[in-house]
């Protein structure tokens, strides 16, 4: 399937809107598979190769200010620790990972030719494209994760705790984007895929939250993502922490869920700064 390429622009977080993606492209800096590209409506496969030369962001993506926000609020330490970017797509999360002193990282996902060319040169970054963190085993990892991100589409988070679960040290930790739009029934996600509704903002959050602490997680910690998803969506970041697994159950730990009041509190906050900005 082919798509426009300012469309691509915004889905991998290159472009903040698809307008601001038509001036980036007009402005001669996005290289398509190594050719300078200049029309907006020109259409390419989803997995095709894109560059942005002077890219003025901090992060290869924007991305990567999802997670330097969760790193900032909840004082995670990334210096020297084996790290995992699920979901990696043009890699804005390795790269922040990178920036903060993350000896190794993996980034996994299920497409092709996405992550940036400054981070496959990068001998920190073992990529892993057309991996299916579903069925990724840890023998298949060469040391246990101590840190990962997870920001997917098109799936629960449900269907990804557990598996990531698996491949990290016993102390490990998770820094995961909750986005409502793939939590939520059908029934109550609106136009172009946007839930808006604060109020199954909340039901989704809670039932991840339920989730999480059933498999052995304590929630640490719940912030609002500073940047809406490529169609507006709201979404959150769900801070967790691995426990062990009960000697005499055989059967992980239940974990500390996070207040019904936080999350009401979150999510006013979130639709409070960011109802306002552009779609």
């Amino acid at each position: 399937m082919k798509e426009r390429l300012d469309v691509l622009l915004v889905k991998r977080n290159l472009a903040e809107s698809r307008e601001k993606a038509k001036a980036i492209i007009m402005s001669g800096n996005v290289f398509v598979d190594g050719q300078r590209e200049d029309k907006a409506g020109s259409t390419f496969p989803e997995e095709v190769q894109i560059d942005v030369k002077g890219n003025p962001l901090k992060y290869v993506s924007r991305g990567g200010l999802k997670l330097e926000k969760a790193i900032e609020e909840y004082g995670i330490i990334l210096k020297d620790r084996i790290c995992m970017d699920v979901g990696s797509s043009t890699g804005g999360f390795t790269d922040c990972m990178l920036q903060n002193g993350a000896k190794l990282v993996y980034a996994v996902d299920v497409g092709t030719n996405q992550l940036a060319w400054k981070l496959r040169q990068d001998e920190r970054v073992i990529s892993m494209e057309k991996t299916n963190v579903r069925y990724l085993t840890p023998d298949q990892i060469k040391d246990p994760i101590s840190f990962a991100s997870i920001d997917v589409s098109f799936i629960s988070l449900t269907k990804v705790l557990q598996p990531v679960r698996e491949l990290l040290a016993d102390d490990g930790e998770i820094v995961c984007l909750i986005k409502p739009q793939f939590e939520a029934g059908r029934e109550k996600v609106g136009k172009k895929g946007v839930v808006r509704d604060p109020k199954v903002h909340q039901e989704v959050i809670e039932h991840v939250v339920s989730y999480v602490i059933s498999i052995g997680f304590d929630c640490k910690d719940l912030n609002y993502s500073p940047i809406k998803g490529p169609e507006g969506n709201i979404e959150y970041l769900l801070y967790l922490k691995k426990l062990k697994i009960d000697d005499t159950t055989e059967s992980p730990i239940r974990g500390q869920a996070i207040t019904q009041r936080m999350i009401q509190k979150t999510v006013d906050d979130a639709h409070g700064s960011l109802s306002a900005s552009e779609e």
